[in-house]
């Protein structure tokens, strides 16, 4: 995208938020950075240069505009759209992956040497991933000082910065402004939130690229909810967390040009994963107009796209979780799968305590570890899919099928496909919603097959799979829009 200077150029001159996030505009005059929607007057073209990230910007010499806060747009689209290397990098770094384990640990999760990954990521993003980190962690840190009341050395450490004068270093060099200017500056805005009375919670907002529809979105993941788990409560999805350094809670509300997000850690340090974990579980980083000008291609979907425009894939915020309860879903209705994964977490999930005295979190999901230890017999499933759940939890566990936002979606198909029990329904459905693979498809499924005969689109799954052809490589949001023709409480917003 940034590539293409003409553009450009035509986004940022008519302030187009649809491209937020997928270039910056670097100012050579002022020396400053904005997003394409800045709403200061565009800049003469011969002084516009057009970069690929905020970390190619901040290592350009290039400092954030204080109007338009373009570290703060909604992540590029492009990473959650393709399984290549650097896409994989960019969902790894979004998580945390080189603040815990440095880049070499980057690398070894993707396969190659730290030389290939520096290559790979300075080539198509004009900084390394350590570049990539610091902008992420500055981004973290300013949300933390212009949205929360702690003090900053908690909010240094909560961002990922080693060092209180790394922190202070870095936000200086990034928004030229000292963290105290940048908590003065917000106060000044709109009154500075104290500290949260629960001691970890923390309160912002997820932004994204509307328009986004909640009713599928909202409605799937309370309809599908994990007792003790999950819950829908007070207009918002509640769940519990496990994260690297301890467990969360947190409470997502739709709100009409955000999504609202409280989450209470037990670590801070555990904050920026648990973002991303958000963001990824709500698909807010998709681009909706992409998504929907393609299926609006096809006549016989365009009517419905018109109708409730900006539906995205509900996800997961634990890929192995999701793949245990794609199992336990086989063949069932959603009230039945439910009641087996409620089963296993009450007698497998670890204990939290829910900071919200109302509220009826009680645990974690089981960890793959914990499942392998679970006696078969116990199970209330047929034989076949017992076999198929513990087939499962074992490779889970012992490493050899690995479910991540870093996995090759065509390795882990086929790594799905050989297990006992697997076939292209349960395959597609992890890769949908765990993997996020915006092109996967099940054209096999029931409900997806009576939406398309209603339409009139072709109802047997190669038909319906040749015609979807013209749908990629959007299919998975295809797959959203025929199910969402349902009356069925995963396509509602719970009253």
């Amino acid at each position: 995208m940034y590539t293409d200077t003409e553009r450009c150029v035509r986004a940022v001159q008519s302030k187009d938020a649809r491209f937020d996030g997928w270039f910056f505009t670097a100012v050579r005059t002022t020396g400053i950075y904005c997003r394409p929607s800045c709403p200061a007057v565009p800049p003469k073209v011969e002084n516009m240069t057009f970069l690929p990230s905020a970390a190619a910007c901040q290592q350009a010499g290039y400092r954030a505009c204080k109007r338009c806060r373009p570290d703060s747009s909604p992540g590029s689209p492009e990473w959650n759209a393709r399984a290549d290397a650097v896409a994989r990098a960019m969902r790894l770094i979004r998580d945390g992956v080189v603040d815990r384990e440095g880049v070499p640990g980057l690398a070894t999760r993707l396969g190659y040497s730290t030389r290939q990954v520096e290559r790979q990521l300075n080539a198509e993003l004009g900084a390394g991933p350590l570049a990539l980190a610091r902008a992420q962690r500055a981004q973290t840190a300013r949300l933390l000082i212009e949205t929360s009341g702690l003090p900053m050395g908690d909010v240094a450490f909560a961002a990922g910065f080693s060092s209180i004068r790394t922190f202070n270093e870095t936000v200086r060099e990034v928004y030229a402004l000292a963290p105290g200017e940048l908590r003065a500056r917000a106060a000044g805005r709109r009154s500075c939130p104290s500290q949260p009375r629960i001691p970890g919670s923390i309160s912002l907002r997820l932004p994204y690229r509307a328009p986004l529809n909640p009713d599928n979105l909202f409605g799937h993941l309370a309809a599908t909810a994990v007792p003790g788990v999950e819950e829908w409560r007070a207009g918002a999805y509640r769940r519990t967390l496990r994260l690297p350094y301890g467990t969360g809670v947190v409470a997502l509300t739709p709100q009409p040009d955000h999504v609202g997000c409280q989450l209470a850690l037990t670590d801070l340090r555990d904050l920026t994963l648990a973002i991303s974990r958000c963001r990824w579980l709500l698909d807010l980083d998709a681009d909706p107009e992409a998504v929907d000008g393609q299926l609006r291609s096809d006549p016989l979907l365009a009517p419905l796209v018109d109708k409730a425009p900006g539906r995205r894939v509900p996800r997961t915020v634990d890929a192995a979780e999701f793949a245990v309860r794609a199992v336990l879903g086989q063949q069932v209705s959603t009230a039945a799968a439910r009641t087996h994964a409620a089963r296993l977490v009450t007698a497998y999930g670890e204990p939290v305590a829910d900071p919200d005295p109302e509220g009826g979190l009680t645990h974690l999901f089981p960890s793959p570890e914990a499942l392998a230890a679970l006696a078969p017999e116990r199970l209330a499933l047929p034989r076949s899919r017992r076999t198929t759940l513990t087939t499962l939890v074992a490779a889970l566990a012992d490493g050899s099928l690995a479910l991540g936002v870093d996995s090759d979606w065509e390795a882990a198909r086929a790594r799905l496909a050989a297990l006992p029990g697997f076939g292209p329904w349960t395959t597609e459905v992890i890769a949908m919603r765990a993997l996020g693979d915006p092109d996967a498809f099940l054209p096999s499924d029931l409900g997806l097959r009576k939406a398309a005969a209603e339409l009139g689109l072709p109802a047997t799954p190669g038909a319906l799979t040749a015609r979807a052809a013209g749908w990629r490589p959007w299919r998975a949001y295809a797959v959203q829009y025929l199910w969402a023709t349902y009356d069925h409480p995963i396509n509602h917003l719970p009253v």
